[in-house]
């Protein structure tokens, strides 16, 4: 009997314990609390959908309530679409809050820019009705602009672009399109490009100052042989080459499109004022060109937060004016397997935080390597010049500059009035000539491990303060050559290297 009453009585405890006045709903008299009062879905490219979004609308009475209704305001005809608690749709009904608790609603929205007056799309979710209504406002941006993709025949087959031969001998292909005349991208509304455009033999491509071009995931620009880049930005007007997602979250994040691949055999390129970010590499290019004449012609360029490379130069002739490369998940400047490379008032930084990186800021070398018959095959060639002036090259690495020399080869280099961050703490470079800094064949003039005083790296802000040890360090005649710094601020003589004039934060 004991036992019994005992039992009887943790069951009674149990039960009164679990009748909480939270489990009895009352309606909501619209005291409901929201963690926004507008949620804006940054601005979306028509008819490419948005990031979700979330709302969260709380409880914070001490009863559990029901809401009657939550609604978009333009019911089943808005171009937003909506997840409470788990289920989709656009009209809800009874949905149930306990006390002290809260729910998420998810938002989305999918836009025609046809199909809607003004490009500023809003509407609202409206929760209960009448006295107790409570309205949370939505807002976003729909962009018009070129749609450019490869086409698809009639078995779905999406077409696609040859861009080699692999071990094996089967062709590697890529989905893509070609522009088979020459062609001009204007500002007069983005590009939204899905797969690689190319440019075949003997045509240019150009594209007019503040144009924008938006990548989507695994897409680029390929130049092929004989062919032509012309980026033809202005200061203040430059051109924007990114991914396609534009909501706020997206714009440093590395590695959301491909690359612009300037191959081998093609020429003549020209880049001014062009602003390159969020790519797998900024620009690869392999064209082996001519010793006397740049393939490619760089100036007043940024270029950030590559997956792997800012430039990765394979055999090629570049001049380089003015240029910005930094946040790179590799090396920001790659210049390998030899080729000419004249750089001046450049600022060369990485300070990747999103891994490991095994490369310095920038990496030189004179060879390639590759298998056969399960040997390690070594070939060399030439490094006619890799000349470096008035530049920055720095990054949250020690040593920041690899010279990586194979014998059987030329390799020609010289570092004139640069900032250059080489901290070899363990000597472990002491007995290679290629470091020997005071070799004036080599080197002349440099500031070593000095502080740029940059603004702020990580967020791809290289202009340097009035602080930097490269203030009024320049050589004269570089400066000769490039007198306006990128920013259009004419350089004082002595002028400060880099490619910014300093300024007072």
């Amino acid at each position: 009997m004991r036992y019994y009453l005992t039992f009887l009585l943790i069951i009674t405890l149990v039960f009164f314990s679990s009748c909480r006045k939270d489990f009895s709903t009352s309606l909501s008299t619209g005291n409901l609390q929201f963690s926004k009062d507008t949620v804006y879905l940054d601005t979306i490219f028509s008819n490419i959908g948005s990031s979700t979004y979330n709302l969260k609308v709380y409880n914070k009475s001490n009863k559990a309530i029901s809401i009657p209704s939550v609604q978009l305001g333009k019911g089943e005809n808005s171009l937003y679409r909506l997840n409470v608690d788990g289920t989709p749709g656009k009209t809800f009904e009874n949905i149930e809050i306990l006390a002290n608790d809260s729910l998420y609603i998810f938002i989305e929205t999918t836009i025609d820019y046809n199909l809607v007056t003004d490009p500023i799309y809003t509407d609202e979710i409206i929760f209960d009705t009448e006295d107790n209504s409570q309205k949370i406002q939505l807002i976003t941006l729909v962009k018009d602009a070129y749609f450019l993709y490869p086409s698809k025949d009639l078995n779905g087959l999406i077409e696609t672009i040859n861009i080699g031969i692999d071990a094996t001998g089967e062709e590697v292909t890529v989905n893509g399109f070609y522009l088979n005349e020459n062609t001009t991208f204007t500002n007069e509304k983005p590009y939204v490009i899905y797969g690689y455009c190319a440019i075949p033999e003997g045509k240019t491509l150009t594209i007019e100052a503040g144009t924008n071009i938006h990548f989507h995931s695994n897409s680029g620009l390929i130049i092929n042989k004989n062919a032509t880049l012309i980026i033809e930005g202005e200061l203040n007007n430059e051109v924007l080459i990114e991914g396609d997602r534009l909501e706020t979250k997206f714009s440093d994040i590395p590695g959301q499109w491909g690359t612009i691949w300037l191959r081998a055999g093609s020429k003549n390129h020209n880049i001014n004022y062009a602003i390159i970010k969020n790519a797998s590499a900024g620009i690869i290019i392999d064209s082996i060109g001519s010793n006397s004449t740049p393939t490619l012609t760089i100036k007043n360029t940024q270029i950030y937060n590559s997956s792997n490379f800012g430039i990765l130069a394979r055999e090629t002739n570049i001049k380089g004016e003015n240029l910005v490369i930094n946040n790179s998940g590799q090396s920001s400047l790659a210049c390998i397997i030899g080729g000419t490379y004249n750089f001046t008032h450049s600022s060369f930084g990485n300070f990747w935080s999103y891994s490991l990186r095994q490369y310095p800021t920038v990496l030189i070398n004179n060879f390639f390597t590759y298998t056969e018959n399960n040997t390690q095959i070594i070939e060399t060639r030439d490094l006619n010049a890799a000349n470096f002036t008035n530049c920055i090259i720095d990054g949250n690495n020690n040593v920041e500059l690899a010279l990586d020399k194979v014998e059987g080869a030329n390799f020609n280099y010289y570092f004139k009035n640069n900032l250059l961050k080489f901290n070899d703490l363990n000597n472990s470079y002491s007995e290679i000539p290629e470091y020997n800094f005071e070799d004036t064949n080599y080197y002349l003039d440099n500031v070593l491990n000095g502080n740029p005083n940059f603004k702020s790296p990580v967020d791809n802000d290289l202009i340097i303060g009035k602080n930097s040890d490269a203030n009024q360090k320049a050589n004269t005649q570089g400066t000769s050559q490039v007198p306006n710094d990128i920013l259009g601020v004419l350089r004082d003589i002595p002028a400060d290297i880099g490619a910014y004039q300093h300024i007072d934060f």
